[in-house]
Parts: C-alpha cells; structure tokens; sequence
C-alpha cells in the first residue's frame, strides 16, 4: 500500500505548553484522505513526546540542535506524498489540510503551495508586520506567479521536489533555502486564506529586539554567513518558552551584541569587495 497523503512535521524543543493544542486541531482536520503527523524530539527534557504520542502522532529523535536539523529529520521520516511543515506552536482551522489539497489538485505542475501565518494574541504591530508582509507576498504573487516569502509555520510541498534542508543553517534556512529549491523544481503558490495561527511568545520582547535581533542578526545575517561558511557561524536563536518579556538589561545587551555583529559583518564585506577590486 501507498503512503498518506500528507506527512505534517513539527519540530519541537520544551513544547509541552503548547503541543497538546496544536495536536488537537490537526485531529479536528475535516480531510477525508490520509495523513500522519511527525514530531521531532528536538533534545526535549519535559513531556513534549508523551503528550505527541498520547496524540497518536510518530515521534522521532534529532539529536543536533536547531530548527533545521529537526525539520530535516521529521521530512525524511515523512511517508506521505506531500510534506507539510509547520510548528508546536500553532494551530489550524478544520479545513486547512483541505484547502492545501485543493490547490495541489488544482495544477499537477505544482510542486509547493505556502500560505500566511496570523498572531491573534500578539501586540499591535505584530498583526500589522504579518498582514502588511503576507498581503505584499500576495501581490507579487498575483502580478508575477513567483513567491518571494514562505514561513516554515505553512508550507506544504511535494517530497520528490526536496533534496534536504541545509543542516548548517539555524533559522531561515528552512524558510529562504527551501523556497529556492522549490522554485527550481515547479511552481510554488500562495494561498492567502489559508493560514495559521501562531503563539506571539517571540514578540513578548518588543518590536526593536524582534527587528534587530531576531531579523537582522539571528534571520538575515545567519542565513548569509551560514551560507557562505558551509558551516555554522551563528547558532541558533534563543528560545521562548514563555509570553513574558526578558528584564530589560538582558534585552539590552541582547541588541548590543547583534548590533556589534551587524557592525562587523558590515566591515567584512566592505573589505572583502575592496580585496577583490585589488
């Protein structure tokens, strides 16, 4: 016999709080066809894998740390036909694995259908950063057939398009490296309405702290300097096991340090253009 349908992957690090809630919503899916639910036991020291087990979902070990080493690991474990990443702290409407079909059956070309993700917990800004990015993902999506942006929370693709995650990377890589290889294969779309919602606990520590560290340092600069490397130069971001913000001071030195990052790495491709001109 074939395999299901859908393989939906959730890596997970201490995600006890919010595992069982987005388990709950997968079971609650109105799609009549197959599919199987992956988690990754990402290092876990709390009862994350016993509540996905109580769930009846697949628990596999991934030993290295880090978000794309898991995801890397759950998608080779994945025996459906199309893949579906997402995270332990998110939850779905009951049509949402209905609607991902919908659209794969739409085109047989179609190698990856993405859609947005909503903070519906979250601070101002953080509901107008999700809907100003998605609804301009959107647009361009409409104007030029070509997605610019996924987020690893909501893509689905088809698991003979994927070669494997780039392991080096930490955050980004599963998202901006999985997205060009999925354009070199077929056609990606975007789905506007069909998205998921996500824990806001990233964005307890403020908007400076989310747009200088985690953007630009953690996001942006890793994935460059990862990429170039072939190793890994930034690690992997750290975690929220929590909605309440840090003390200010550590959010303080947090920005400090990630400015001194930008700062240097800034310094370094200037002198690298200037070695090469020579």
């Amino acid at each position: 016999m074939g395999g299901p349908r859908f393989s939906v992957v959730i890596p997970a690090y201490n995600e006890e709080r919010w595992i069982g809630e987005c388990l709950e919503s997968l079971c609650r899916q109105d799609f009549t066809g197959g599919y199987e639910v992956i988690v990754v036991d990402n290092n876990c020291t709390d009862r994350t894998a016993e509540i996905a087990r109580g769930y009846g979902a697949t628990v596999v070990a991934e030993p290295t740390p880090g978000v794309c080493a898991a995801r890397n690991r759950g998608t080779q474990a994945a025996r459906g036909e199309i893949v579906v990443s997402t995270d332990a702290d998110t939850v779905f409407d009951s049509g949402w694995l209905a609607g991902i079909d919908r659209r794969f059956r739409q085109s047989p070309e179609r190698v990856a259908v993405a859609g947005p993700c909503r903070y519906p917990d979250g601070p101002w800004w953080g509901k107008v950063y999700v809907r100003v990015l998605f609804e301009g993902v959107h647009l361009t999506y409409q104007l030029t057939g070509r997605v610019g942006y996924v987020t690893a929370t909501n893509i689905a693709f088809r698991k003979d398009a994927w070669t494997g995650y780039d392991v080096t990377g930490t955050q980004g890589a599963d998202e901006l490296g999985l997205l060009r290889e999925l354009r070199s294969r077929g056609e990606v779309a975007f789905d506007r309405g069909n998205a998921t919602s996500t824990s806001a606990r990233r964005l307890a520590q403020g908007l400076t702290y989310n747009v200088v560290v985690s953007f630009l340092y953690y996001y942006a600069l890793a994935v460059m300097l990862n990429r170039m490397a072939g190793r890994t130069v930034i690690g992997t971001a750290p975690c929220f096991r929590t909605d309440r913000a840090w003390p200010p001071a550590r959010r303080y030195r947090a920005r400090l340090v990630a400015i001194g990052w930008l700062v240097v790495a800034a310094a370094a491709t200037v002198l690298t253009d200037r070695l090469i001109d020579s």
